[in-house]
């Protein structure tokens, strides 16, 4: 099942070249008092609400994938959780970047951890990513996006992939400086999800997967999730040892080697494979 937020908040089913409106779905989402909980409703109750989706795609308004505009396939996660260096040929570049480096020492996954993105620098691939700093370098890095379906803490690797809701694209752009990774990836819009959600079962295998990225129609980033350091499951042990992971928490897995700067007007394309493909454009200017 492949599952979209589109045109604002509503909720689609993505069948073919069609999104077919399924919001009134949305209706049955158990209420929620105040304090809300810090997680995404919609995610945690997807098991229930599948059969409810399949009836009202049969009668919902059918839009083409071309005419809508996609917004983050998750509306609240409590968490988005980046992965740094989890490509070998990725740390390798950084340690001969300097530029990417900016004089750290580059070691591994394990000794550096994960690290948060703030909630405000999530957008969907329908939007434009907004560049700072124009005197500072500004990268693209795709990743595939793991979403978390239900609560866990301390999870084993060997139950891990139990805990997953689905899949989606993802982009972790990068300001590159001397501050720390949860401070200069939090900038708005530098945590890009889309084009929508692909449950777990729809995924074969995560862990062999091409995924790619263009700018301009350059080619510049190609790998396979075949090659992280940590796959799917380890990360999700790895994070869950430091954080209970929530329904709609956003893991971004990694980037491969080619990352590169972006300026404003680029149009960037990423994909993953069995996942989804989108473009999105650069700003026209610097916010």
């Amino acid at each position: 099942m492949r599952i979209c937020r589109f045109n604002g908040g509503r909720l689609g089913l993505v069948q073919g070249d069609k999104v077919i409106d399924v919001t009134p779905v949305l209706g049955l989402i158990p209420a929620q008092n105040y304090p809300l909980p810090q997680k995404d409703l919609l995610i945690e109750a997807l098991p229930q609400l599948r059969s409810a989706i399949e009836a009202e795609a049969k009668k919902g308004a059918s839009h083409a994938i071309t005419g809508v505009k996609f917004d983050s396939p998750v509306a609240n996660p409590g968490k988005i959780i980046g992965a740094p260096i989890n490509y070998k040929a990725h740390v390798e570049e950084s340690k001969a970047d300097a530029n990417i480096g900016h004089g750290r020492n580059i070691t591994s996954i394990g000794d550096w951890g994960m690290f948060l993105k703030a909630g405000t620098s999530l957008i969907g691939c329908s939007d434009d990513i907004v560049l700072r700093f124009p005197e500072r370098r500004n990268d693209h890095e795709v990743e595939l996006g793991i979403v978390i379906g239900k609560q866990g803490n301390q999870i084993k690797a060997t139950d891990a992939m139990d805990y997953i809701a689905g899949y989606c694209v993802t982009l972790d752009m990068t300001l590159r400086g001397p501050e720390f990774q949860c401070f200069r990836k939090s900038i708005d819009s530098y945590s890009v999800a889309g084009p929508w959600l692909v449950t777990a079962d729809e995924v074969r295998d995560p862990n062999n997967l091409d995924l790619w990225l263009t700018v301009n129609g350059e080619s510049r980033q190609k790998s396979n999730t075949s090659f992280l350091v940590y796959d799917i499951a380890r990360l999700i042990e790895f994070a869950s040892s430091f954080y209970t992971l929530m329904p709609g928490d956003i893991i971004m897995t990694g980037t491969p080697e080619g990352v590169g700067p972006v300026k404003p007007g680029d149009l960037i394309e990423a994909c993953v494979e069995s996942i989804g493909q989108f473009s999105i454009r650069v700003a026209p200017a610097y916010a």
